[in-house]
């Protein structure tokens, strides 16, 4: 699978921890998640464990969950 740094996780935690004027390295002490973990969330890797992605998100508040797609996104999701 292809990397996408664009995905709204990696933009989502990436904005964040910028706003919140942190470092990977201190988001990584802040949250107890290896450094490779967070480098590779904020670049789009697509196959990271959820309960870690769930980690790092409720550090910010959020959490992951389901979310409706509309019929055209679902159309091209084999693209």
């Amino acid at each position: 699978m292809k990397w996408d740094r664009q995905n709204a996780i990696a933009q989502f935690v990436r904005s964040r921890r910028r706003t919140a004027k942190l470092t990977q390295v201190e988001l990584s002490d802040f949250t107890g998640l290896g450094l490779r973990f967070v480098r590779e969330l904020e670049q789009g890797k697509p196959n990271l464990r959820t309960d870690k992605v769930n980690q790092l998100l409720l550090f910010f508040g959020h959490t992951l969950t389901p979310t409706p797609i509309s019929d055209e996104t679902r159309r091209n999701l084999g693209e």
